[in-house]
């Protein structure tokens, strides 16, 4: 008998894609709108943003 492999992937199901696993938290409204903007405006992605916003940050507390 051969075996379908469904796709459990997505958004909400916390698993590991090919590009990584989702974070899911949330934010006001206009939290995201600034944030989307501003990585827009720098030609990021939100999770590039993200990333580089959690190395500074780590840098500056772990001093």
């Amino acid at each position: 008998m051969a075996q379908t492999k469904r796709d459990v992937s997505g958004p909400d199901t916390g698993v590991e894609t090919d590009r990584g696993v989702t974070l899911n938290f949330k934010v006001s409204p206009e939290f995201k709108k600034q944030f989307k903007g501003f990585a827009v405006s720098e030609g990021v992605s939100m999770t590039e943003l993200l990333k580089e916003g959690f190395v500074l940050s780590k840098a500056r507390r772990c001093q």
